[in-house]
């Protein structure tokens, strides 16, 4: 039986891997749940001693749950899911090496550094940023409703770690706009589908209210220039996600009846 397995999710992956690898070498195993890379990730993994599970893509929940069911099925007491571009210290290896005696607890946040264009950032919702990504797989599941940023439910207790992921979210601006434009058709629809709709005003009123909960509440200004462009930006961002979701919204009334 392996005491902790940990997984890494990649899609080309190539330029991170390498180093995320050796920062988990102190797992017992290490396996990538890879959606056919077809840029060197594998061959790069697989020399570094990962196993590799390949597995079509459907969603970020779905993906998770498939690595849980292949951590059962090795018989791993533990999983730690760390991304790509995400680092495991050697403090926090030791800190979650005592955490997987505790036979209380099942599942473990993990609070995270981000990186933004070489800032570590202090606010504005990217710190802490706990992540829940040491768990008993026999005792947990990914919501299989929320396609992206995932939520673990767990049958158990949890608790919190002290030390850190160290996350390189984006080292460009441009990066930063890449993967926000992306979500923002996905994020209007997982709102119509739980029922949100938007008043003619909310393209206003919720930017306004993002940019207030994000600079002022979550203290993104503690992250001066940095802090206020990405403030705005995801201001923005929920400006055009709330102008989809009302085209969403009246597609549904100018639908034939069926």
């Amino acid at each position: 039986m392996l005491d902790l397995m940990a997984i890494i999710l990649t899609k080309n992956e190539a330029r991170h891997i390498a180093a995320c690898i050796r920062s988990v070498s102190w797992a017992d195993q290490v396996l990538l749940s890879d959606s056919f890379s077809d840029d060197g990730t594998v061959e790069i993994a697989r020399a570094l001693g990962a196993d590799v599970l390949q597995t079509p893509f459907e969603n970020f929940a779905a993906q998770r749950n498939l690595s849980l069911e292949e951590a059962r099925r090795r018989g791993a007491r533990w999983v730690f899911f760390i991304d790509a571009d995400e680092r495991a210290t050697p403090e926090l290896a030791a800190e979650i090496r005592q955490a997987i005696q505790n036979t209380e607890v099942v599942g473990w946040w993990v609070p995270r550094y981000n990186y933004i264009m070489g800032h570590r950032m202090r606010g504005g919702g990217w710190y802490p940023d706990a992540q829940l990504r040491l768990m008993r797989p026999e005792r947990a599941h990914y919501d299989p409703t929320r396609h992206v940023h995932e939520i673990v439910l767990l049958d158990g207790a949890e608790g919190t770690l002290r030390e850190h992921l160290i996350h390189y979210n984006y080292d460009t601006l441009r990066q930063f706009r890449a993967k926000q434009s992306r979500y923002l058709l996905f994020e209007a629809r997982v709102l119509h589908e739980r029922g949100v709709r938007a008043k003619p005003w909310s393209p206003l009123s919720m930017p306004a209210r993002e940019f207030w909960r994000r600079y002022v509440q979550l203290q993104g200004y503690r992250d001066g220039w940095v802090g206020l462009l990405l403030c705005a930006l995801m201001s923005w961002y929920t400006f055009q996600t709330y102008r989809l979701l009302r085209r969403l919204q009246h597609a549904d009334r100018t639908a034939p009846p069926m």
